[in-house]
């Protein structure tokens, strides 16, 4: 039994990046830890999408500046044809456009390229777990730049949620939204469980869940944006 559940237990990752060195090194990194396996390497968003459909791994960790095809439309393709696989944004862009677009193609975790190798360890077991993980700087620009959406044209977000039946236009609930505003505070699931008397495993939950529901409102904001700009052309 041995072999094979540990061989199964790992996490498989494939690593979308256009740099040569940074793809090797995160390579090395990764297979060094008995838990994980590098299962490929693309060095655009092309190949990304096409390795990811043939080798389904667990976990793709994602450059969003590539050739061909960029890392955001890489990630849309992939969440949108793989649901088992989970990306990983792994770059230099933390421009708040950049940041929220790839969240809202998907992307279950957002990190710069200053982050630690530990964090970026825990980062992907904790995506393996089912875990969505975004830093506080990237939480706060995206809560900020959805609100900027949400508030933009309000009367209309209602219309929007009836005509879809309001089945993906889920608004945060008043605790999600205090979970969120603690996670751009720069609070940690653990420190978020204490000041709100939950468990730690409730706020990971939360955490998911919202990550979730900014999907679906981000795309319903966007529509909204694109229809009033279609009345006013």
């Amino acid at each position: 039994m041995g072999t094979h559940e540990a061989t199964s237990a790992k996490v498989r990752v494939l690593i979308a990046e256009d740099q040569a060195l940074v793809r090797r090194g995160t390579s090395v990194l990764l297979s060094m830890e008995p838990d994980m396996e590098v299962v490929g390497q693309a060095c655009d968003g092309i190949e990304a999408v096409a390795m990811a459909g043939q080798l389904r791994p667990d976990i793709v960790l994602m450059d969003l500046h590539m050739p061909r095809l960029g890392g955001v439309a890489a990630t849309r393709e992939i969440t949108r044809n793989l649901p088992g696989t989970q990306v990983l944004v792994l770059t230099t862009l933390n421009d708040d456009e950049t940041v929220f677009e790839a969240v809202r193609a998907g992307a279950h975790g957002y990190l710069l390229k200053d982050v630690t190798e530990q964090e970026l360890l825990e980062t992907i077991r904790a995506l393996r777990r089912g875990e969505s993980r975004l830093t506080p700087q990237i939480a706060r620009k995206v809560m900020d730049q959805f609100r900027r959406l949400a508030r933009s044209e309000p009367a209309l977000v209602g219309d929007q949620i009836a005509e879809k039946g309001g089945a993906d236009t889920e608004a945060l609930n008043e605790k999600e939204e205090k979970i969120l505003r603690l996670i751009t505070e720069g609070m940690s699931n653990r420190q978020i469980a204490a000041a709100m008397s939950l468990a730690e495993g409730t706020v990971k939950n939360y955490v998911s869940r919202i990550m979730e529901k900014l999907h679906a409102n981000t795309r319903t904001a966007l529509a909204v944006i694109s229809a009033r700009q279609r009345r006013t052309d």
